[in-house]
Formats: structure tokens, sequence, C-alpha cells
């Protein structure tokens, strides 16, 4: 039985008792404390944090909360609480960063073209929300909309949740920490080392994020944030452990 550690327990404390609080008030948590995109008039600069703790369901919690719980334990009694809790939070930021910087490549292109067709913003944040085009428009311009609108929309309205990214950097850290470990997927029972099993988990959420298919993973998923946690929990772990930087824990 793995022992859990002091931050590991407050950390999914925190995550439960967020859980809890979005039972029991409903959307308007996702409103206030989810990460929206900064276009977005839901955008508030507290939710590049605060996503962390949000969950989109009770299988959504329990995965990410078990697997803080398998690896976390582990990367924390390596490196003491404050070096991991360092690492789990740069690695959310960085799965943040890598998302909305995801979120900006599909948008901005898209807007440009907009814009370049004589609509401004505004009628075309009023288009999306009202799900209705203007009158007057052109059937190029109208034609053009009608092209654009899933993906501006669905990145307009994407807001981001969970503790996904944090714990990819937290499964990275653990394979530089133990390269040799053995690991499965529940669904394929098969044991992998650590230094092969992770690289492949974070190549196919790389893969998923850039053709738009989901594999082992709901259709929903921010690929672009697992992406970002796994590299920074790798690049700090690699680090730390070339200088032997544990051995100055910062506890």
């Amino acid at each position: 039985m793995i022992r859990i550690t002091e931050a590991v327990k407050h950390l999914i404390i925190i995550n439960v008792l967020f859980f809890v609080a979005t039972l029991a008030i409903g959307d308007q948590m996702y409103e206030w404390f989810a990460l929206w995109f900064p276009k977005n008039e839901n955008f508030r600069i507290w939710q590049v944090i605060t996503h962390m703790f949000m969950h989109g369901g009770p299988a959504h919690i329990l995965f990410n909360m078990f697997g803080l719980w398998m690896f976390g334990s582990s990367v924390e009694e390596y490196l003491g609480k404050k070096q991991f809790l360092f690492l789990y939070f740069s690695a959310g930021l960085g799965a943040a960063l890598f998302q909305l910087g995801f979120y900006y490549y599909e948008y901005l292109p898209i807007h440009s073209e907009l814009i370049n067709l004589g609509l401004t913003s505004d009628q075309i944040v009023d288009m999306i929300s009202t799900n209705r085009t203007i009158d007057g428009l052109s059937e190029v311009q109208v034609s053009k909309l009608q092209e654009a609108f899933p993906i501006y929309r669905n990145t307009y309205f994407a807001s981001m949740v969970g503790a996904s990214g944090c714990i990819m950097g937290v499964l990275a850290a653990f394979g530089v920490m133990k390269p040799n470990a053995e690991l499965m997927l529940m669904f394929l029972p098969i044991p992998i080392k650590a230094k092969y099993f992770i690289p492949g988990i974070i190549l196919l959420d790389l893969f998923s994020a850039l053709s738009g298919k989901s594999y082992f993973s709901p259709s929903n998923t921010a690929f672009m944030a697992h992406v970002g946690g796994a590299v920074v929990g790798f690049i700090m772990m690699w680090y730390w452990k070339k200088n032997s930087f544990n051995k100055n824990r910062w506890d």
C-alpha cells in the first residue's frame, strides 16, 4: 500500500472540497473558477490557478486523484513537500500556457480573416453568442462565417478544468525519477517501463491535439494541457536530478 504524503493529502482534500462546492452551487462554479479563453468575458486572472482544482464529473476527479496519490506520493517523498508543490503548480501553469497557446493558434487566423472581411470584433462575438448572422452581410461574408464558426465558437467558449496537467507533470517527474518502474494501462494490462510508457502517453496526447481524434480519453480533453504539464514536469525533474538538487530539499 502506497503511503499518502502530506502535500498530496492536502491537494486531494482541496480538490474534493471544490468538487463538493460545484455539486452544491452548480454551473456558477465553472463560470467563476474554470479557465476560460482570455477573449471570453468570463475570463478572470485567478482562473489560471483555480481551474487546477475544478473537475467535470465524478469519473474525472476520481481518475485524477488516483493518479495524484499513485505517483505524487512517491515524487513528494523524493523531492520533499515544498519542492514537490513547486513542481505540481509549475506543471499546472505550463499546462494552461500550452493549452491557451493552442487555442490562440486556432483562433487568431480565423479572427483575422473575419476582420479582413469587414466584420468588427463585436459583430463576431454577437453572432457566435446568438448563433445568428447579422442582416446585410454579403454572400462571401456569410460563407466565410459558416465555415469559420465551428472552430471559432469552440475556441471562444472553451473552458478548461482539472488537475490533469499537474498530474501529467508529476507522472513525467516520476518517469525521470524511476525510469525502469513498470506501469500499465487499465485496459491494457501489459507492464511497460516508465521510460517508454510515459513518452508514449505524451505523444498520443500530442497526436490527439493536432488531429482532433481522441482514442483513450473523452473528446473534450485538453490534450495540449497534458503535453504542457508533462514537458514542464520532465524538464524540472531532469534538471534537479542531474544537479542533485534533491540533496538540498526545501523542507
